[in-house]
C-alpha cells in the first residue's frame, strides 16, 4: 500500500534511529491512510533508507562535501495507493513525518532542508503478488474504517 523512502548522506542515520523511523513512519501515513491505528495493516508498508555520499547530493548549487558537516539534507519520498487523499490528509501525513523525523533526530523541529515528495499512484498502476493491486481489494482486511472506505469510494468514483 505505501512505500517511504528516506534519502540521506551516508551516515545520517544510525540504525537504531532507523530502527525507531521503521516504526514511526510507516504509523505516521498508516493512520491516516486507514482511518485508524492498525498494526494488522503495518505489512502493507515498506520504508526504504537510502544513504548518498556527501559528493552525491547537493543543495544551493554546492555539494554537500563542499559545504561541510552541518548540511543537514534529507528527502523523504511517500508513494501510497490512491484513495482519499485530500489536501488535508495529504498535510496531516506530512506534518506527522517530518515530527517522527525530528523526533528520531533528537531534533525539537524538523529542518527546513528535509523536504517531503508525497505521490499519489494512480487507480490501476500498482502490481505486487503477480497482478495490478487495487485499495477495493483491501477493504475486506478489515483495517479500514467504514469512514475511510466512504472517502476512498468517493474519491475513486467507486
Amino acid at each position: 500500500m505505501t512505500i517511504i523512502t528516506v534519502n540521506t548522506p551516508t551516515g545520517r542515520l544510525s540504525q537504531e534511529q532507523r530502527r525507531k523511523l521503521a516504526e514511526s513512519l510507516t504509523d505516521a501515513v498508516l493512520v491516516p491512510e486507514v482511518g485508524q491505528f492498525a498494526p494488522p495493516a503495518r505489512v502493507g508498508f515498506q520504508v526504504h533508507f537510502v544513504e548518498r555520499e556527501p559528493d552525491m547530493m547537493a543543495i544551493g548549487g554546492r555539494l554537500l562535501a563542499d559545504i561541510g558537516p552541518d548540511a543537514d539534507v534529507m528527502v523523504i519520498d511517500v508513494a501510497v495507493m490512491d484513495g482519499d487523499w485530500r489536501r488535508e490528509v495529504r498535510a496531516a501525513v506530512i506534518e506527522r513525518i517530518l515530527a517522527a523525523m525530528a523526533d528520531a533526530c533528537g531534533l525539537p523541529q524538523p529542518s527546513p532542508t528535509w523536504w517531503v515528495n508525497f505521490r499519489v499512484i494512480d487507480e490501476g498502476s500498482w502490481g505486487s503478488s503477480g497482478g495490478v493491486l487495487s485499495v477495493l481489494s483491501l477493504f475486506d482486511s478489515g483495517v479500514f474504517t467504514e469512514e475511510k472506505v466512504k472517502a476512498i469510494r468517493a474519491a475513486l468514483g467507486a
